[in-house]
């Protein structure tokens, strides 16, 4: 194809100083034409005895010839010969061929082909001679035309392509040198409206010179998320056949070392691998009861700004809560103390209130069946507390008890009436068993036994992910978002080669696996959105008690205190809680209630 240009639009027949080789059969020589010698003197060579009427057909074909290579107009009509191989190939068995006449039985097979061009001036006359509904075909070409004349070379040829393709696959069924016709219906005006619209997926400019059969569109590439998703949808409809090989071609692109997005990509086939097959590729089930496990998810607290701000703002919470109290008596309960970090943040806030009163603090850790400890003793948390109550000036006193649900009363907890009670669930509740897992319920029980304790403020922080209930694609769905965004601000937050990263992400990929990969009580992993708590909540007799703006102001003021900030972060208040999250995503959400 050329890439002159003339008034926009190539020239197909050659111009001036030009000269187009038309191919004949293999027993004839090529005969060169240019503008000057396209006529009829040399036709008769090749054209044999004709009849009248086949001779004035030509003679018009002519008159359009040099009306088109003065005005550069590019559409062409083309027979379809259907050819039937008997070997399987990826090349079409269409034959695409070039026709030198209009609509007419009446020529001889003799006849050369040549490219007919449909004039914008004449097309109506000419095209009707030959086939009664070519005018049909003449005046959506012309409208595609003038819809295309101001666009570049390569758009348009692109569209001309498909357009042809279409006209040659609308008429596979009739006779072999007839012309396609397409009538005006609502099947072809769509189709007119599809080809004339942009889209990302037309053919490049290269193969749009090749045949039409190599020119063929290829299916769109699924990205990795996508392709996980698609799995999981393979899995859950008993196509694990299907699944294994998503998976497999996933995991060439994975790599733990790499991205974040293979980083994902590497948990996320290692968690649906244990779910086609969990005889060899077992899940994580006893691991989240390790102690290995717990030192990982304290890393995650610890370093992570999402999880981190999430303790202080239950802190703010309860300085709030306890500050119109009339004795500066505070008791705090835990479920889930775990390195006592949250607490050294508590002793500071409770330090910069103003009181007429020393402060009393009396924290108890509160160690049930389905509490795992870093360690084997808390002493090493109390000696760390004692040592900082000491500094500030606050009396403290830290109990562990070892307990049932079941048992939780204000006498086994040694609550005074004086005292001003806080219960802390930080992370927590999240592992509870639920209704749909047992009749048992435990995290609905512990709420209501809680609420029994009449505390003053219950502080609520979880991780922001729809796992519990959700059906298995959409759990995989919520794990890919949620994972993605949290590798992400890992990779902003700390370096790759910081003591304690690969812990965190090894301690991610099992939550990750347990939550996609396992059912009934083995999945362990089963946290819930901020909705959802919230309805829990108020089941247990709770009645929110909204955060302020402020506490929300003065956490991402301290996110943003060092000497890089943290633009990815974001720490909004909505709904009585407080967002934290990356990127627009939320990862935590902190509230209080009472």
């Amino acid at each position: 194809m050329s890439s002159d240009f003339s008034g926009g639009f190539p020239d197909f027949h050659g111009g001036a100083g030009r000269s187009n080789l038309i191919p004949m059969n293999n027993s004839q020589p090529q005969i060169q034409l240019d503008g000057a010698s396209q006529n009829l003197r040399r036709r008769p060579t090749f054209i044999g005895k004709r009849s009248l009427a086949a001779f004035q057909q030509q003679q018009q074909f002519q008159f359009l010839q040099q009306q088109q290579q003065q005005q550069g107009l590019g559409f062409y009509l083309r027979n379809v010969k259907p050819r039937n191989y008997q070997q399987a190939s990826p090349i079409s068995p269409l034959d695409y061929s070039v026709s030198s006449s209009l609509i007419s039985s009446e020529f001889s097979p003799m006849t050369p082909r040549h490219p007919l061009p449909i004039s914008t001036a004449n097309t109506n006359g000419v095209l009707s001679s030959g086939n009664p509904n070519c005018s049909a075909v003449a005046s959506y070409l012309n409208q595609v035309q003038n819809s295309l004349y101001q666009e570049s070379e390569e758009k348009m040829m692109n569209r001309l392509h498909e357009l042809e393709k279409q006209l040659l696959e609308d008429n596979n069924e009739e006779e072999e040198d007839t012309v396609s016709v397409v009538t005006n219906n609502d099947e072809w005006s769509e189709t007119i409206k599809n080809l004339i619209t942009p889209t990302s997926n037309h053919l490049s400019p290269a193969s749009s010179t090749s045949s039409c059969s190599s020119s063929m569109e290829s299916p769109p590439v699924s990205s990795p998320k996508q392709s996980i998703v698609e799995a999981a949808t393979a899995i859950i409809d008993g196509k694990t056949n299907v699944a294994v090989q998503i998976l497999t071609r996933l995991a060439q692109v994975a790599d733990v070392r790499g991205s974040s997005e293979q980083r994902l990509m590497a948990y996320m086939v290692s968690a649906l691998r244990s779910r086609v097959n969990s005889t060899e590729y077992p899940p994580p089930v006893m691991e989240l009861h390790s102690k290995e496990h717990a030192v990982s998810a304290q890393n995650l607290y610890e370093i992570s700004p999402c999880f981190k701000l999430g303790f202080m703002a239950a802190n703010f919470a309860i300085v709030e809560a306890v500050a119109d109290h009339p004795s500066n008596k505070i008791h705090v309960i835990d479920f889930d103390i775990g390195q006592g970090g949250q607490y050294l943040h508590l002793l500071h806030a409770l330090a910069s209130k103003k009181t007429d009163y020393p402060i009393s603090l009396r924290i108890t850790a509160i160690t049930t069946e389905f509490t795992v400890r870093a360690d084997n003793s808390l002493k090493s948390i109390e000696d760390d507390l004692r040592s900082l109550a000491n500094k500030i000036g606050i009396s403290l006193i830290f109990k562990v008890i070892s307990c049932t649900i079941t048992d939780l009363s204000r006498e086994k907890l040694g609550i005074e009436h004086d005292e001003a009670l806080a219960v802390n669930f930080a992370y927590r509740l999240y592992r509870l068993p639920d209704e749909s897992v047992t009749t048992e319920n435990l995290r609905d029980e512990l709420l209501r036994r809680v609420k029994g304790l009449s505390p003053k403020v219950v502080t609520l922080v979880e991780q922001e992910l729809n796992g519990n209930t959700a059906a298995f694609v959409a759990r995989v769905n919520e794990a890919c978002g949620y994972y993605g965004a949290l590798l992400d601000s890992l990779d902003a937050t700390v370096s790759r080669e910081e003591t304690g990263r690969v812990k965190i992400e090894e301690g991610l990929s099992r939550k990750l696996t347990n939550s996609v990969a396992c059912e009934g009580r083995d999945r362990l992993e089963r946290c819930e959105v901020f909705g959802k708590w919230r309805a829990r909540m108020s089941m247990a007799g709770f009645g929110p008690r909204p955060m302020s703006q402020q506490i929300a102001d003065s956490l991402l003021k301290r996110l943003n205190s060092g000497p890089r900030g943290n633009p990815g972060f974001n720490v909004n208040e909505q709904s009585g809680g407080i967002r934290f999250g990356w990127m627009g995503k939320t990862l935590t959400v902190a509230s209080a209630w009472c």
